[in-house]
């Protein structure tokens, strides 16, 4: 039996549908929105500490998930699911599971600095220079798990097999990142770019990262060596892309115009921590929903991309080609895409954005001390 863990997302829900005839449950922060497939079971709540360790018991592998904007920026939240027991290694092992495939992210040694073709070898950033909640503990739990894995050999006890992937997800469905974009380009927010146009990122479709778990788990075997036991993989598609490149089909495809406007990233950065300090003066009285934190200005921004040289070799892991096309269809499908009636609001909602964006350029030139008294 597999438990997924954060198994309420988009991902979780395809995963558990690989390979069909394993039983799965699920474990999340909340129940599932959508509906859950026969024969499949939701836990219980995450929130919960003392029910956490109790679904372990009789699995044979734990597959756990990871969030953006807002949540990233939620301290206590953060720190609960990804720290204090959301991964639980110490109650796997009390209830004797053997395997743990932990869905981790590239942040854990990634903040802005160019990165081009990296491995697994790059080390961890210290805690202090993350500057969201979520890359911070996300490394802590990426090293705690890595860390629980059991000794390559041990005789009449169960040891718990440990390994982490490193993705950047997309695919249809998925309900964190392009539900974003899309309600920017519904509500006329996406009018320019940023960046070097040069620079390049990569994503992993969710098809892509569903095979790379279940060779992961299998790596983790006997009969396989253990030969995943205690490593990270990073996992992506294995074609570095711009980023707004790789989104124009989507723009495109939902019928609206893809941005001629190219604005410094030093001025998004600028904004993203405005904004973020907004969020931390106002979010207990309206959590809204930042436009950009700093994390997704450095990930869609800066050069950052990795080798699949370890993944192909340790885990047999190969990449299928997949474009955006089914995601959207995915969107039309659900009453999304440009209408005839939005260049009014859009022009509205515009307008704002550049007079905040005027008002954050000239604060960049001003001397701490008048930004203070300001």
């Amino acid at each position: 039996t597999v438990l997924i863990t954060g198994g309420g997302g988009c991902f979780g829900f395809w995963l558990c549908s690989e390979p069909e005839e394993i039983p799965h449950d699920l474990f999340d922060i909340s129940s599932p929105a959508q509906t859950i497939p026969e024969g499949i079971t939701f836990v219980s709540d995450i929130g919960h500490l003392a029910d956490v360790e109790k679904p372990f018991m009789g699995m044979s592998l734990v597959c756990s998930m990871g969030m953006s904007g807002r949540e990233q920026l939620n301290r206590k939240l953060m720190h609960e699911v990804n720290v204090g027991h959301g991964q639980c290694p110490p109650g796997l092992q009390r209830r004797g599971v053997p395997r743990l495939v932990y869905t981790s992210t590239f942040n854990v040694i990634f903040r802005g600095q160019v990165i081009t073709n990296g491995d697994e070898s790059l080390p961890y950033l210290p805690l202090h220079p993350h500057p969201d909640h979520y890359s911070r503990t996300k490394s802590i739990a990426e090293k705690k798990v890595l860390e629980a894995n059991g000794p390559a050999l041990e005789r009449g006890k169960s040891v718990l097999r440990t390994c982490a992937l490193r993705p950047a997800i997309y695919g249809p469905g998925e309900q964190r990142h392009l539900p974003r974009i899309v309600s920017y380009m519904e509500r006329g927010l996406f009018k320019f770019v940023y960046g070097d146009p040069r620079s390049l990122v990569e994503f992993v479709h969710v098809d892509n990262l569903v095979q790379a778990h279940i060779l992961a788990s299998e790596a983790l075997r006997a009969d396989k060596g253990h030969v995943a036991s205690g490593q990270p993989y990073f996992i992506s598609d294995g074609r570095p892309v711009n980023n707004f490149e790789f989104f124009r089909p989507l723009v495109e495809g939902l019928g609206y115009t893809f941005p001629s406007t190219r604005l410094p990233l030093g001025l998004i950065y600028c904004f993203a921590f405005l904004t973020e300090m907004v969020h931390f003066i106002l979010g207990r009285l309206y959590n809204f929903q930042p436009f950009l934190t700093r994390t997704e200005v450095y990930k869609t921004g800066v050069t950052h991309y990795f080798s699949l040289e370890k993944a192909r070799k340790e885990l047999g892991y190969e990449a299928q080609p997949y474009d955006l096309q089914e995601v959207v269809e995915w969107f039309e499908a659900h009453g999304h895409g440009r209408s005839p009636d939005s260049r009014v609001s859009e022009c509205c909602v515009w307008g704002g954005l550049l007079g905040f964006l005027l008002v954050v350029a000239a604060l960049t030139w001003l001397p701490p001390p008048v930004i203070l008294l300001l």
